[in-house]
């Protein structure tokens, strides 16, 4: 069976990812900062074998740098970057504050390229050898006609700009690497109002990376399926 590795397990789109490959019988490994407060995911591991929470910082370099170590031999054919945070505190022109705005950042744009940096070599030594960036219609520049949303623009634009880099720094590897928008989910950052669910987004999500070939490598797509501008 394949083996995905997903960050920010603990709830929203990362959880609804760990259930959905679970429930293929897929090998899961997933991420949680506060795995003691994960609940959901916990109850998951409980019910499904195949499922394993590590707990990780995803802002902390040296405990990533030491989850790669603690999972050497570990193939890896699926790596979603899904942690991320939007915070009220950068996002408003006028109210903007520097270490809020810096956090946003460091979570991510800064945290997926670590982790992508650690678990490169679980990846490449995959059979799918993938990884995915959730990122957002948000960060597509070309389609911001609203303003606003400084820092979670900002640090979705930057994770498209890693998942494009790592598609041509890891090619000699065979890795694809595409950047994904979910959709505007109903979570706690998406909110109940928001377009879609969890299960149908991540359903989405999963078939369009089911069918992914090398000469996607690079793109940045909807969970539909469709191409997004940068």
């Amino acid at each position: 069976m394949p083996t995905a590795m997903i960050t920010g397990a603990n709830r929203g789109i990362g959880l609804e990812m760990l259930s959905q490959y679970a429930a293929r019988g897929w090998k899961v490994i997933g991420t949680c900062r506060d795995l003691e407060g994960a609940h959901a995911a916990r109850a998951l591991a409980d019910s499904h074998a195949g499922v394993t929470l590590y707990p990780l910082d995803v802002t902390d370099s040296a405990a990533v740098d030491a989850l790669a170590r603690q999972l050497e031999g570990t193939a890896i054919d699926l790596l979603i970057l899904n942690a991320g945070v939007m915070s009220p505190g950068s996002n408003t022109l006028g109210k903007l504050d520097a270490a809020d705005f810096l956090r946003v950042l460091e979570v991510n744009v800064v945290a997926p390229a670590i982790c992508a940096q650690a678990f490169r070599g679980h990846v490449a030594a995959s059979e799918r050898r993938t990884m995915v960036g959730i990122g957002s219609f948000l960060g597509s520049i070309a389609s911001n006609d609203d303003g606003g949303l400084y820092s979670y623009r900002s640090s979705k634009a930057g994770v498209h700009a890693v998942m494009r880099s790592l598609s041509i720094d890891l090619r000699g590897e065979g890795v694809t690497a595409i950047a994904m928008h979910p959709g505007w989910v109903q979570t706690d950052m998406g909110g109940a109002e928001a377009a879609i669910s969890a299960q149908e987004s991540v359903a989405g999500m999963l078939s369009v990376i089911d069918g992914l070939k090398p000469g996607d490598s690079g793109r940045l797509l909807t969970y539909a399926g469709e191409e997004l501008p940068w």
